[in-house]
């Protein structure tokens, strides 16, 4: 879809108005400018999704330009310059976002998610639980999930697991949380219970990456599943040959 007409049309709407009193100029108005700083704002979401982060900035500047500490422009701008790895700047509107709307479980999860991508790993984890504490949150199993690849960062592993673990008591369709305790279990030589999540995983992920290939050639192994093994080794080589875990795989052969 091309939002240059819807660009346009806004552009139209807001410069010309009227109402039943007679001609008013909206953009005078608080209720006319708090409607064309929404709808600026959402024209530039809209753009952020087609992947068009240069033409967002247009509408979320003039989103700003209206209302200067707008927490929902701030934070699709925040969302622009993480994209275009701009981290000081992406920092700075989540920043000023979370100023307006402190508490809120999104915003805080996707700062989070900034945090934990620029490897900011205990700045992240603090904002997760910020974001954890809201039990209406609807991406509250997702939060928790992403507790939990956190502290499997700052090496804490028995606390990766228990959150694991709450974000499949609320979801237990978690792709990436199934694969984790599997992986978690695995190691704990635990192997009836990583069978149960790596087969919950298997049943829900689209792709497999050489990581998960080679925990299920090991645990197909284990029970005995010869041609179930060979043919996860046969996916990893095709699929995954020049990686560590292939050469794992080779090894341990």
């Amino acid at each position: 879809m091309n939002l240059r007409p819807a660009l346009l049309l806004l552009a139209a709407s807001l410069l010309t108005g009227c109402v039943t009193t007679g001609s008013v100029d909206p953009m005078k108005t608080d209720k006319g400018r708090d409607e064309a700083r929404d709808a600026y704002t959402q024209l530039g979401i809209g753009y952020i999704r087609q992947g068009a982060t240069e033409r967002a900035k247009v509408p979320l500047k003039k989103a700003l330009e209206l209302d200067p500490s707008d927490p929902d422009a701030h934070a699709a701008l925040a969302l622009v310059f993480q994209i275009e790895m701009e981290p000081a700047l992406a920092d700075e509107h989540y920043r000023k976002a979370l100023a307006q709307r402190a508490g809120d479980p999104r915003l805080l999860n996707n700062y989070g998610s900034f945090l934990y991508e620029q490897q900011r790993y205990q700045e992240a984890l603090e904002r997760y639980i910020e974001a954890s504490q809201d039990t209406l949150y609807p991406e509250r199993s997702r939060v928790f999930e992403n507790l939990g690849l956190t502290s499997l960062q700052l090496k804490q592993r028995e606390k990766a697991k228990a959150y694991f673990q709450r974000s499949l008591r609320l979801n237990s369709r978690q792709p990436r949380a199934l694969m984790e305790m599997a992986q978690l279990s695995y190691e704990d030589k635990q192997y009836v219970p990583a069978r149960g999540y790596f087969e919950s995983y298997m049943a829900l992920a689209v792709e497999h990456d050489a990581r998960s290939l080679l925990l299920g050639v090991r645990l197909a192994k284990i029970f005995e599943g010869r041609d179930n093994a060979a043919s996860l080794g046969l996916q990893l080589k095709r699929l995954y040959p020049g990686t560590p875990e292939y050469q794992q795989y080779l090894s341990e052969q």
